[in-house]
């Protein structure tokens, strides 16, 4: 059966993120991988990255078990700026051949996104374009930090119940975020954490 590669943030995992990998699933088996940025082994989180890999998996395994795989496989290692520019940098490349270790022939990845569409094209991806969900993780983890901020938000309406429970039980990473500036910056259209972005 065809593999189909969900590279995503997942920070959180959303009713947006299940709508899309419970589509994929009728037609394929389905491989998640969350992206990871390691400085010296030790993964680097921020605003927009909070939830460490380990959280982020078990949301994806209280909603989906053993129904789908998660895989490590998209990680990035500092210093990042060592896989710019896209395409001509060996690195980048590198992470391509990363991404692919261990998926079968007949594969295909996800994104719904046309930007990122055709730089999987071009990286030979197989990319399958899909319909931007309304919601973005980004809306709903924005919505999580005013809540800890004391606000009256609906976070608990974009997310899986048992997904929520994970959340509440990781509320200080929350509490962390939502009171710090982003240490992120955003390069190709793509974001990175700015520590590890210049030195490992």
């Amino acid at each position: 059966m065809t593999v189909s590669i969900y590279l995503a943030h997942l920070n959180p995992v959303t009713n947006a993120h299940v709508e899309i990998i419970e589509e994929l699933k009728k037609e394929s088996n389905v491989m998640v991988m969350p992206v990871i940025f390691l400085k010296n082994d030790i993964e680097i989180n921020s605003g927009s990255f909070p939830f460490r890999f380990e959280i982020r998996k078990k949301m994806l395994e209280a909603v989906f078990g053993s129904s789908i795989e998660v895989s490590k496989n998209y990680t990035f290692r500092a210093p990042f700026w060592r896989y710019l520019p896209p395409l001509l940098s060996p690195v980048s490349w590198g992470l391509r051949k990363q991404i692919l270790e261990g998926v079968p022939k007949d594969y295909f990845t996800y994104t719904g996104d046309k930007a990122e569409g055709i730089m999987l094209k071009i990286y030979r991806l197989n990319p399958k374009i899909g319909v931007r969900k309304s919601v973005s993780a980004s809306s709903v983890k924005n919505k999580l930090y005013d809540s800890a901020r004391g606000k009256n938000t609906t976070w608990k309406d974009d997310i899986p119940s048992k997904v929520v429970e994970i959340i509440k039980q990781h509320w200080d990473v929350v509490e962390k975020y939502a009171n710090v500036e982003d240490e992120t910056t955003r390069i190709a259209g793509m974001k990175f954490p700015k520590d590890g972005y210049w030195s490992k």
